[in-house]
């Protein structure tokens, strides 16, 4: 199973891979470098090399790679970090016969590559092997583990001989690699597992491949598979092969009808451990992820609309919704638990609804869990604020059809002002108001939380969104937007920010004079910012806390007429 191809077209994005060579004064960089060029060893060397280009064709990956020299000069050092700032990949060298060139490498090659913030692959090369002291023979890997324990950010150690022609070609090939089908993404070198997020996205591909739903990949299936990412069938023989050494070590790796997840997550541990990354990086190309094991961008259709347009799920990944909820309802009681979310995000690389703003933001029972209303409203609110994220999540999840069927883009809500109707499905309330006016306490209880008494101010803009019974026959999902009075400034610093409002609404503690003032003049200011920029939104008041006593009637008889009169205007406009 998995033999790669070689010499095959660039399969990667990749147009080049550029290779900073980095180190000690005299400890061959550039004698390194000429010898893979030229592949003859210099008798004088320049200070510094100019860029230097390796052909297309010398590796497998045909990607071209271009070298970087660096000067050893102190007065050279800026020049040198803005290089390794740019390096796709960096060479530390020593000498193996100037043990303190080694010791430079922890002392302050390594942590001034952190300090610049250099997040790049490190191959350290130990240089000049020929002439080290044959009664200081140590194993590499006893001299490197200490250093690969405290620095995980390198990738292979290797030791050459320019003079001598030993192992120089294989410097920079590991370097490329190391680029191409780095180990990080994948592997935890710590653990020794594959990382989670690399697990979920194998996950995806054998559930894609697993043709017929039995939890097995049969002869067939596997030699599908093999074609696909491989270009070369299996003989029956290999297929014998690839299943013998899984069940060897893993007895649930195998079943009656063939390989098990388990046993193909093994596999590709497997090919990883024996340093066969380029196995595990081809198949998650070709299933179209990128270098962060997330879907490329080029499989997710671009989504062009309007400032006053939004996107909503259409009716065909509405319904594929509901039969992937009554799919992962295991228990069959209407309700997603936490653990029956995450099982349905798993092939995804992290589950979507975690943390702000999708974490809280819709109805869940006591248990955590939500409904069918619920778990359809959170993906009305990802699609809301977020249409390419939701697409990239609806394809994890399985949806089986053209990405752009999933999703479509409303008329513009100028429109659906003039025409006094509008058929979209999802609809956005921004919430404003002062501190302590009742917002956060209107968001939850719209979400069915209990009442609180204990404050919590709000620092950011927090999101609930629900579904609201307009008639027998017409639901909408209606989206809250709280805004933090301290927000409210940098939100009206971009002209367009009322674009995607619907309606506005003032809230206010009905028993503070101040906060009805304030509650007025945000009022006044949303909609003269509305009314500016062409975006304006009805407006609604909103008096909170209606068990407390009201403040003073003769103050509110006193605004409430410009405040009806400055609502009609608001509402004539709209």
């Amino acid at each position: 199973m998995a033999k790669a191809t070689s010499g095959t077209v660039n399969p990667h994005s990749r147009t080049g891979v550029r290779i900073v060579v980095a180190g000690d004064q005299g400890t061959g960089k550039s004698s390194l470098i000429i010898t893979a060029a030229a592949e003859n060893f210099p008798v004088n060397v320049p200070p510094v090399l100019p860029p230097t280009r390796l052909p297309e064709d010398l590796y497998p990956d045909r990607v071209p790679i271009t070298i970087i020299d660096t000067s050893s000069r102190a007065e050279d050092s800026d020049k040198v970090a803005e290089e390794l700032q740019r390096a796709d990949t960096v060479v530390l060298t020593y000498a193996c016969d100037r043990p303190e060139t080694l010791e430079n490498l922890s002392i302050f090659w390594l942590p001034h590559l952190r300090k610049l913030e250099v997040k790049v692959p490190v191959i350290v090369v130990g240089c000049k092997l020929d002439l080290r002291d044959e009664n200081q023979q140590v194993s590499l890997e006893q001299v490197m583990s200490p250093i690969m324990q405290q620095f995980r950010e390198i990738e292979t150690c290797i030791e050459c001989s320019a003079s001598r022609h030993i192992q120089v070609p294989e410097v920079f090939y590991y370097a490329q690699k190391a680029v191409l089908h780095p180990t990080a993404p994948l592997f935890d070198q710590e653990s020794q597992t594959l990382k989670p997020r690399c697990v979920r996205a194998l996950k995806r591909i054998f559930i894609l491949c697993d043709h017929d739903r039995d939890g097995a990949l049969s002869d067939a299936e596997l030699n599908d598979f093999q074609v696909k990412c491989f270009n070369a069938p299996l003989q029956p023989s290999e297929i014998v092969g690839v299943k013998k050494v899984v069940q060897e070590k893993l007895s649930e790796g195998v079943n009656e009808r063939g390989l098990t997840l388990t046993g193909f997550l093994f596999l590709h541990a497997l090919f990883i451990e024996k340093g066969r990354l380029e196995t595990t990086w081809t198949v998650l190309r070709k299933f179209g992820y990128n270098d962060d094991i997330k879907l490329a961008d080029d499989l997710i259709p671009p989504i062009k609309r309007a400032p006053d347009q939004s996107v909503e799920l259409t009716n065909e990944a509405i319904e594929f919704l509901r039969a992937i909820f009554d799919a992962f309802d295991s228990d069959g009681d209407g309700m997603l638990r936490p653990r029956e979310i995450e099982e349905l995000f798993s092939t995804a690389p992290e589950s979507p609804w975690t943390g702000i703003p999708y974490e809280d933001a819709a109805e869940k029972n006591a248990f955590g869990g939500l409904s069918l209303e619920a778990f359809l409203s959170e993906w009305a609110l990802m699609t809301l604020l977020n249409p390419t994220f939701s697409v990239e999540n609806l394809i994890y999840i399985g949806y089986p059809g053209d990405p752009s069927s999933a999703i479509r883009v409303t008329r513009r809500r100028r429109m659906d002002r003039k025409k006094q109707h509008s058929d979209r499905n999802v609809l956005q309330c921004f919430v404003f108001g002062p501190r302590k006016a009742g917002k956060s306490a209107l968001l939850n209880s719209f979400i069915g939380r209990p009442y609180s008494e204990s404050y919590n101010p709000t620092t950011e803009d927090h999101y609930a969104v629900n579904v609201v019974d307009i008639s027998m026959e017409n639901k909408k999902y209606l989206v809250l937007r709280e805004i933090p009075e301290d927000g409210v400034r940098k939100l009206l610093s971009n002209k367009e920010s009322l674009a995607s409002c619907d309606i506005a609404v003032f809230v206010h503690d009905r028993s503070d004079e101040s906060s009805w003032r304030t509650s007025s003049e945000l009022l006044v200011e949303i909609a003269s910012h509305g009314e500016d920029t062409g975006f304006e939104v009805p407006c609604l008041i909103v008096a909170a806390k209606d068990d407390l006593d009201s403040f003073p009637m003769a103050i509110q008889e006193s605004t409430r007429v410009f405040l009806l009169n400055f609502h009609l205007h608001c509402c004539v406009h709209n």
